[in-house]
């Protein structure tokens, strides 16, 4: 695993080196994960293309995507843009992601929308995690509700980890932090691509490095200023115990995150891409 350096993100590396269980590694140029690319400057894209960038993976909520605007990404002919997002939201209940359709469950009362004093709608409880209740309980809460986006958005997941398997260049997947959503879906490819487990917690724990800094740059966002303002930096961290847990689970419970996978519709075949897109 390695930095990258960007004007603009701050939790940005490549996960090539990662050693795997049978004493090769991961390629390097292959999966990058980030915070989000909403700031992203000239030199920043350049870079991007620089890496071979040719799928960026989005996991923001559609409200995240909504409010925060269209991406410099957006539209580029070198780059194509998939979003998955790893929460329930209100769109779940007819299948149809409309970028129109912002609010999740539980928010759908006008009475229930907080607005400023020009009328616009407020963020709050439709941010990720914000009130967020985990369909899935193990006894650290951030794998519980890891555990519960392949739950409770299986095909978000499947898409997500096959567009990294499948992508021709090299696959950058982000969130806003790039730690929780961002971390589930790398520890997963980590994985299916066969990596030490030990690794793979150690890539999800590596986020804590830059945590003041990804709090820094987020909290300056209407987006998400109200969620993070007066919380402690330690509520943020990752922890290893997380990861390990998450993993603790996928074993016991199904006997290994590929044939936990496999029974939400994955394929060998999957695998197979993976291992070839992570490895060569």
């Amino acid at each position: 695993m390695r930095w990258l350096e960007f004007d603009s993100l701050v939790n940005a590396r490549d996960v090539g080196g990662t050693p795997t269980v049978d004493g090769d590694i991961i390629r390097p140029g292959r999966l990058l994960r980030s915070d989000n690319l909403q700031g992203l400057t000239r030199a920043d894209i350049d870079r991007l293309l620089e890496l071979r960038v040719s799928d960026v993976i989005d996991l923001r909520s559609t409200f995240e995507v909504h409010h925060e605007g269209p991406g410099p990404l957006v539209g580029h002919p070198r780059v194509r843009i998939h979003h998955f997002s790893f929460i329930p939201e209100q769109y779940d209940r007819d299948e149809v992601n409309d970028t129109a359709d912002v609010l999740p469950d539980g928010r759908t009362e006008a009475a229930d929308i907080r607005r400023d004093k020009r009328g616009n709608e407020l963020p709050g409880r439709a941010l990720p995690f914000s009130g967020y209740q985990p369909s899935i309980r193990v006894q650290d809460k951030f794998a519980s509700t890891y555990l519960s986006f392949l739950n409770e958005r299986p095909e978000s997941v499947l898409a997500a980890l096959r567009a990294i398997a499948y992508a021709p260049g090299a696959a950058l997947v982000h969130c806003a932090a790039g730690k929780d959503r961002t971390g589930t879906a790398v520890a997963l490819s980590l994985v299916l691509a066969g990596a030490e487990p030990g690794a793979v917690v150690e890539d999800y724990a590596a986020s804590s490095e830059r945590m003041q800094l990804i709090v820094d740059r987020l909290i300056v966002s209407e987006t998400y200023r109200e969620n993070l303002s007066g919380r402690p930096l330690e509520s943020h961290m990752t922890r290893p115990e997380t990861m390990r847990a998450f993993l603790e689970y996928a074993e016991s419970e199904h006997g290994g995150v590929e044939r936990m996978l496999l029974r939400m519709g994955w394929t060998e075949a999957d695998t197979a891409a993976m291992r070839v897109k992570l490895r060569g």
